[in-house]
């Protein structure tokens, strides 16, 4: 039996008197034993217990990420609609992403390829982060001991002398000899002309002789070349390039003191260019441009001098997109009527002669190259993945000039170029006269280096 203590109820004590003989006699006459009544023997240990108030206290609410508004007037705000607007331009289809790339008209730095400001060239490396190379690349360079062949040899162009031209024979080699002699004779001799118009003599004495040789050349060469069988020659051409290089802040206006991204804008106009259907291959390897140099001019464009013009932002290559010739082959200009060597030489610009040419072949290039990469749906946030490699031959009728330009990189803003050893490069020679003069029906002192040379960059294929 069970009974409580004496003490009272409050002592919580149970006794239990057990006599040997079954009965109850009292607590001086039995044993007294304690119950386990609250935990039993088997029971696990206490540290193995989980509270049910220590699992609550261990989850940590959800919250929305913070992010800025697109309707406020922040910095916060600013970067988010940027970031936004980024988003889209990678996520549209190319004729859209150029669109929405070129839809915002700004006031914007017109660079003329053709300009007579002193040492422009210098100027249009910095805008176009390009690097210029003396000479042509590996696979337009001189046989070994040529240019020591030449040096004995006066009116010799050494960058030519000697060039051999793959895919050629000697017996198609004279055909096409044959062939730009009766293209001089035709424009020079044959064709009774009238005096030309006030600056208008390259246009019509000289421009019909460099749209013969390129269209009578790019039709011989076919067989030689099958890229020019389903190629484009176009004919004076609209080639155009928008791009931003740089930043400033707004000196005046409701939006003054705010930093704003320096626009330029080319727009170029070849006396013809051949367009292809493959890409050229690349001159050089796109690492190897990491160590070129590129000269740093920290003043302000429009102390070249540059004007600042607002019309409409243009990315063409001549072009429309659907057009399966997209890349570019050789450009073909004419210099102005203004460019005369001998008067630079009597006011003492000899130097300019040549730099004249090369920012024409950089300016060129590079709008021409450029706009090849935004076709492919590349642009300032989304750099080449691949060279794109483009020439020109700039003459004046007598006196040619080759450059060769690869565009390594279009990310030229101050958002992607902070990190991009990537430069552009172009390559150039000095003037190459093809021929002396006409005299009684025949051409005098036809350069065949010269030649050769044209030919090549015509030859050039993947």
């Amino acid at each position: 039996m069970i009974f409580w203590c004496s003490r009272g109820r409050c002592c919580g004590r149970l006794l239990v008197y057990v006599s040997t003989e079954g009965q109850v006699r009292g607590e001086n006459m039995a044993s007294r034993t304690r119950l386990p009544l609250l935990f039993p023997k088997n029971l696990p240990a206490f540290r193995h217990q989980k509270l049910s108030h220590t699992e609550a206290a261990a989850k940590q609410p959800a919250y929305p990420p913070i992010i800025a508004s697109l309707t406020a007037k922040s910095r916060s705000a600013r970067q988010r609609q940027v970031a936004e607007h980024v988003e889209k331009i990678c996520g549209s289809p190319v004729e859209e992403k150029l669109s929405l790339i070129t839809r915002l008209q700004r006031m914007k730095f017109v660079v003329y390829p053709q300009t007579f400001a002193r040492n422009a060239d210098r100027w249009y490396q910095h805008f176009t982060k390009t690097a210029y190379i003396p000479g042509l690349p590996e696979k337009f360079t001189l046989k070994p001991g040529a240019e020591r062949e030449g040096e004995g040899q006066e009116g010799s162009p050494p960058a030519a002398h000697h060039t051999s031209v793959p895919g050629l024979d000697s017996d198609a080699f004279a055909d096409i000899r044959s062939l730009v002699t009766r293209v001089i004779l035709q424009e020079h001799w044959h064709t009774r002309k009238p005096k030309p118009y006030l600056y208008k003599a390259q246009e019509q004495l000289v421009g019909p002789f460099v749209r013969n040789l390129a269209t009578e050349l790019t039709h011989h060469l076919a067989k030689y070349n099958p890229l020019f069988l389903h190629s484009s020659l176009d004919l004076e051409p609209q080639v155009n390039f928008y791009w931003r290089r740089g930043q400033r802040i707004i000196p005046k206006g409701h939006r003054k003191g705010r930093q704003e991204p320096i626009r330029f804008q080319i727009d170029d106009r070849p006396q013809c260019q051949i367009r292809i259907t493959q890409q050229l291959p690349q001159f050089a390897p796109l690492e190897a441009s990491y160590a070129a140099e590129v000269p740093e001019v920290k003043y302000a464009p429009n102390t070249m001098p540059l004007f600042r013009r607002q019309y409409e932002n243009n990315i063409f290559t001549g072009a429309k997109l659907p057009d399966p010739a997209c890349y570019g082959h050789t450009q073909f200009h004419l210099v102005p009527d203004r460019y005369h060597r001998d008067k630079m030489a009597r006011r003492q610009q000899s130097d300019q002669v040549e730099v004249f040419l090369r920012a024409n072949g950089l300016a060129s290039l590079f709008t021409w190259t450029g706009a090849q990469a935004m076709y492919q749906g590349f642009w300032n946030h989304e750099d080449v993945t691949r060279p794109f490699v483009s020439q020109a031959v700039i003459t004046d009728g007598n006196f040619f000039s080759f450059f060769c330009y690869q565009l390594n990189t279009v990310a030229l803003s101050v958002e992607t170029d902070a990190n991009n050893p990537r430069k552009n490069v172009l390559w150039g020679t000095e003037s190459l006269r093809l021929y002396e003069s006409v005299q009684d029906g025949e051409v005098v002192g036809l350069n065949d280096d010269v030649l050769k040379l044209l030919l090549q960059f015509l030859m050039n294929q993947p």
